[in-house]
């Protein structure tokens, strides 16, 4: 198959900087479908010639879409489309498997640690629990899609409202399924923090990424339909599987006037 199936060139005039020109031209041919995923980009010597550029172009420009997702490299074979990565809708409360399973996935999870603990002094205002009743279940759990890694979960779930959890296998089956079926308890809404760091080395070895990766780090507090919080997640997930998709609206004046300060947070939820 030709891998140019439209004449391309950089605009060496341009001030973009040549490696920024490359990325552009390679990203086209990903989301318009011409370059499908798991196939195989040019060699770094067959894009040195195609473009005219150096190699060290070609590399920063191929090392910027890796670090992004677009691509993946293995070392000995070669350069490659990545697959899709997974879109989140920060505006709605769904669980990992249900995800996986709606994007035609297999989930699953290795159960990483199961306890009962006492609560930390931040997890207790989080859930709202006073100092009698401190008791937590401390569950850790790597998610994983098709059998990849994808990410980390660690969970604090009021003890109280959950007795018991400690002898389910939570490895095959959906926590909010079980929550909602066993206990009652209903996930309706959440409140969350994302931001992206680097990922540190206990987290990436369990991720089977590098120390430092991009990882999207969350940490949310999920509540009940009876409004109580009822658990809170700190999260690691892989920076080149997902990417969030939020849809934004000016509210109308009336209400923007009547609630100033008052901002509308989306949910994300495992």
């Amino acid at each position: 198959m030709n891998t140019w199936q439209t004449p391309v060139t950089l605009d060496k005039r341009d001030p973009t900087p040549l490696y920024c020109q490359l990325k552009e031209v390679i990203l086209s041919r990903i989301d318009s479908g011409e370059w499908q995923p798991g196939m195989q980009l040019p060699s770094e010597r067959e894009l040195c010639e195609h473009f005219g550029i150096s190699r060290i172009t070609v590399r920063q420009a191929l090392a910027e879409l890796e670090m992004e997702g677009r691509l993946v490299r293995d070392q000995g074979r070669g350069t490659f489309i990545a697959p899709p990565r997974i879109a989140q809708h920060l505006t709605r409360l769904t669980g990992f498997t249900q995800d996986m399973q709606a994007r035609g996935q297999k989930p699953g999870s290795v159960v990483l640690r199961l306890a009962l603990t006492r609560a930390t002094a931040t997890v207790a205002h989080r859930l709202r629990l006073d100092a009698h009743h401190r008791n937590v279940v401390l569950l850790q759990r790597l998610r994983t899609a098709n059998g990849e890694p994808m990410a980390i979960e660690t969970a604090y779930l009021s003890e109280k409202l959950c007795r018991g959890i400690l002898d389910e296998d939570l490895s095959n089956q959906s926590l909010y399924q079980l929550l909602a079926q066993k206990y009652g308890v209903t996930p309706t809404r959440a409140e969350q923090q994302l931001e992206a760091v680097a990922c540190p080395a206990s987290e990436a070895k369990l991720l089977g990424i590098a120390k430092g990766s991009p990882v999207l780090h969350l940490h949310r507090t999920t509540y009940s339909q009876h409004d109580c919080p009822f658990e809170t997640v700190e999260s690691y997930y892989r920076g080149d599987k997902y990417v969030f998709y939020a849809e934004l609206s000016i509210e109308p004046p009336a209400r923007r006037k009547s609630s100033p300060n008052q901002s509308k947070s989306g949910s994300f939820a495992i």
